[in-house]
C-alpha cells in the first residue's frame, strides 16, 4: 500500500500538483522547491457577468440592456488607461454625477470584471493593473463590520469559478493553503512564495482551464482542470518540415478535498486539508487505476507524521470572506492574497468527469477530422 501512495505522489507532481512533501513536513524538513507549475489559462470573457450586474442591479449603469451588450461595455479610452495607472489608491474620488458614484457597486464589479478579462484571471496584469485591482476589491470590501457571520451565509453555498486572482491561481486550493499554513516564519513564507512562482514557471506548456470551489456548510472541494501538450515538435522525430505539434492533450483535474470549521467571527474558516486525487484524466490505463480510489490521503499522512514529530502538527490555515452578493465572493488568504469568484450554480455536489474518454482525445480529433475534411458517414 505505501508503494502505490507513493506511486501517486510522484503522478500527482508529474500531472501539475505540487511538492507533497513540502506541504506537509515540518519546516525543518521541507524541501527546496523545483516542482512543476501549471501554465496560462484561457479565460473566458466575462462580458455577460458584466452586464448581467449592471442589468440586476437597482443602482446605476452604464449598460443598455436593449442594445448588443458587447457594445455597452464600458472600456475606457486609452488615455483613461493610463491615467488609471498613475493613480494611487488615496487618489480615487467618488463621482456623484450620475448618483451612483465612481464606486458605486454596479461600476466596481464592472470595472473589476473588465480588469480580470483582460489580464487572464489577473495572470498577466502589470504592476499597475494589480494596484488598480486592489483598489476595486477594497472598495468593495468597505469596512467589513457587515460580515459577520456570513460563513454561514446560505449565498455562500455552492459551485463558484475564479475569476481574478492577485497570485497564482492554484494557491485558492486548500492543498496550497496548507503548504503555506507549515511555514513558521518570514523567511520561510518567501520560500515558499519562490516556490509556487517557480510551480507556476515549470509548466509553461500547460494551459489551465476552469478553477472552481464547491462550498457546502462543512466541506470545501477545488477543482483545477488542466491540460498539457503530448506530442511537440514534431519536426525533430519525424521527416514533416513541420516544427509543431499534434493537437493531442493530456487532461484531467487535480481535486483537493478539505473541512472547513466557521471562526467565532463567522467571517471565516479554518480548513483541514484532507484528500488529493486526480478526476478525469484522459491517459489511458491511468485513468482506471486513479478511478479505482487512489488518493493522496493528506490527513492520514499529517496525522502519521505529528504522531512521530514532536514540533509538528496538521497546518489549519485560515479562508476569510471579505465580500459576498449573490453573484460575487471574494476571499483572502493568511497572506492577504486577493480571490474573486463568480458563483455558477447552487449546486454543492462536486464535478462528475465520468465522461471525459480515457484516449487523449483520440476520438474527438476523428470525429472532427471527418466532419470537416471526410464526411464519410455510415
Amino acid at each position: 500500500m505505501k508503494i502505490i501512495q507513493v506511486a501517486l505522489l510522484l503522478l500527482l507532481a508529474v500531472v501539475g500538483g505540487s511538492n507533497v512533501v513540502y506541504a506537509f513536513a515540518p519546516a525543518q524538513h521541507q524541501l527546496t522547491a523545483s516542482s512543476s507549475s501549471i501554465l496560462r489559462s484561457t479565460t473566458k470573457q466575462p462580458h455577460s457577468l458584466i452586464t448581467r450586474f449592471a442589468a440586476e442591479d437597482e443602482e446605476p449603469s452604464d449598460v443598455n440592456p436593449e442594445t448588443d451588450p458587447a457594445d455597452d461595455v464600458m472600456t475606457p479610452s486609452m488615455e483613461d488607461a493610463a491615467d488609471d495607472k498613475d493613480k494611487k489608491s488615496d487618489n480615487f474620488e467618488p463621482d456623484d454625477e450620475d448618483g451612483g458614484g465612481w464606486f458605486s457597486k454596479p461600476k466596481t464589479l464592472q470595472k473589476l470584471l473588465e480588469l480580470s478579462a483582460r489580464t487572464g484571471r489577473g495572470e498577466f496584469a502589470s504592476k499597475e493593473e494589480r494596484t488598480t485591482a486592489l483598489d476595486l476589491v477594497a472598495a468593495l470590501e468597505g469596512d467589513k463590520t457587515s460580515l459577520q457571520g456570513v460563513a454561514y451565509d446560505p449565498k455562500i453555498y455552492g459551485r463558484w469559478e475564479l475569476v481574478y486572482s492577485s497570485t497564482e491561481l492554484f494557491r485558492s486550493s486548500p492543498f496550497f493553503m496548507a503548504g503555506r499554513a507549515v511555514c513558521t516564519t518570514e523567511e520561510q513564507a518567501q520560500q515558499y512564495n519562490w516556490f509556487c512562482e517557480m510551480h507556476r514557471k515549470a509548466l509553461a506548456i500547460s494551459t489551465i482551464g476552469t478553477v472552481r470551489q464547491i462550498i457546502s456548510p462543512s466541506r470545501l472541494i477545488s477543482e483545477f482542470e488542466v491540460k498539457a501538450g503530448t506530442i511537440p515538435f514534431l519536426r525533430k522525430f519525424t521527416p514533416f518540415s513541420y516544427s509543431g505539434g499534434l493537437p493531442i492533450v493530456i487532461e484531467g483535474a487535480i481535486v483537493s478535498s478539505a473541512d472547513i470549521d466557521t471562526t467565532d467571527e463567522g467571517d471565516a474558516w479554518k480548513v483541514s486539508m484532507d484528500t488529493v486525487e486526480i478526476k478525469g484524466s484522459n491517459l489511458p490505463g491511468v485513468r482506471q487505476f486513479l478511478d479505482s480510489g487512489m488518493k493522496l490521503e493528506s490527513r492520514r499522512l499529517g496525522s502519521f507524521l505529528e504522531s512521530n514529530l514532536p514540533n509538528y502538527s496538521n497546518p489549519t490555515p485560515i479562508l476569510e470572506t471579505t465580500y459576498l452578493d449573490e453573484r460575487i465572493r471574494i476571499s483572502r488568504d493568511q497572506d492577504n492574497n486577493v480571490f474573486v469568484y463568480s458563483k455558477a450554480s447552487d449546486v454543492m455536489e462536486p464535478t462528475d468527469y465520468s465522461s471525459v474518454m480515457p484516449d487523449l482525445g483520440v476520438t474527438r480529433l476523428l470525429e472532427g477530422f471527418n466532419d470537416s475534411v471526410t464526411k464519410i458517414y455510415l
